[in-house]
């Protein structure tokens, strides 16, 4: 596990951050970027988690959704307005106190594809944890051969990080395909989900790495899709979402099956998450 920049701190100790900006995403989403108060801020590997803490209200955990790479001065967490806590946060304005623990969790293990072909897809607000690995994959784009990125919303209303979707395709340094499941007036791509244009892609299956985020039938339903293929369970990543309360392993409201994810997860192969994920009371 990484630890926390502070000097003596581990990743369990909470520490004081306000948010330097709120950038609205869609109607329910935003994303927040924390600045700490007095220490560097923690380095992550794409894929972790941080429990972040609004004051009077509560703890939830929140994939990173910035940068891993180069000098992090700041943390990125992408957060959809669906309870309390991530309401409160959602809606936490500039200057807002916001205490930070972690990073927590496996990552989505990006050195281990180098040389392989890349095949990432992020279904509605699982875009938000897949972009620390888009972001270092491009930063690291001689390291890997095709990257393909998939994603849907169910409205283009709802697209995250529009912008930079749009300038990674625009440069040429991925392919793009986005797909809606309710159109609206001007939309002119795909309609549909994520399976489709991933249904219908030519791969190399023994040097492709697949990642996959968001909710759990689209998953299942894009892991087979890829198994299908000739993509081994083993080169296809998903992360799992329980609820983590602690963030350490220790209170196990995030226990599936013999894993804890906070530990053991969020990030995942297929291998381990298929005959979870095909257990319903899991």
């Amino acid at each position: 596990m990484i630890a926390a920049a502070r000097a003596g701190a581990s990743a369990d100790t909470m520490l004081p951050y306000r948010v330097a900006r709120r950038v609205p995403q869609t109607s329910d989403t935003a994303t927040l970027v924390l600045a700490p108060v007095d220490a560097a801020a923690q380095r992550f590997r794409a894929g972790q988690f941080m429990m972040l803490y609004r004051f009077g209200v509560g703890e939830v955990a929140i994939s990173v959704s910035g940068n891993p790479c180069g000098a992090v001065d700041s943390l990125e967490h992408t957060i959809r307005s669906v309870g309390a806590v991530s309401a409160a946060l959602h809606d936490a304005p500039v200057g807002a106190a916001i205490g930070v623990r972690g990073p927590f969790g496996t990552g989505w293990d990006l050195d281990s594809a180098a040389g392989r072909d890349l095949v990432i897809v992020g279904g509605g607000v699982g875009l938000a944890p897949l972009r620390p690995v888009v972001l270092e994959a491009l930063a690291r784009r001689t390291e890997f051969r095709r990257i393909v990125l998939i994603t849907g919303a169910r409205t283009p209303d709802d697209i995250l990080f529009r912008d930079d979707q749009q300038g990674w395709a625009r440069d040429g340094l991925l392919e793009l395909h986005q797909t809606v499941d309710h159109p609206a007036p001007g939309w002119t791509g795909p309609i549909g989900f994520v399976t489709e244009p991933l249904a219908k892609m030519v791969v190399d299956p023994g040097n492709t790495t697949a990642f996959l985020c968001g909710p759990e039938p689209m998953m299942r339903f894009c892991a087979n899709a890829l198994l299908r293929k000739g993509v081994p369970p083993t080169d296809i990543r998903v992360t799992l979402e329980r609820n983590m309360q602690c963030g350490v392993a220790r209170c196990g409201h995030c226990q599936l099956g013999p894993l804890l994810l906070c530990r053991d997860g969020p990030v995942v192969d297929y291998a381990v998450a298929e005959p979870l994920l095909s257990v319903r009371e899991l």
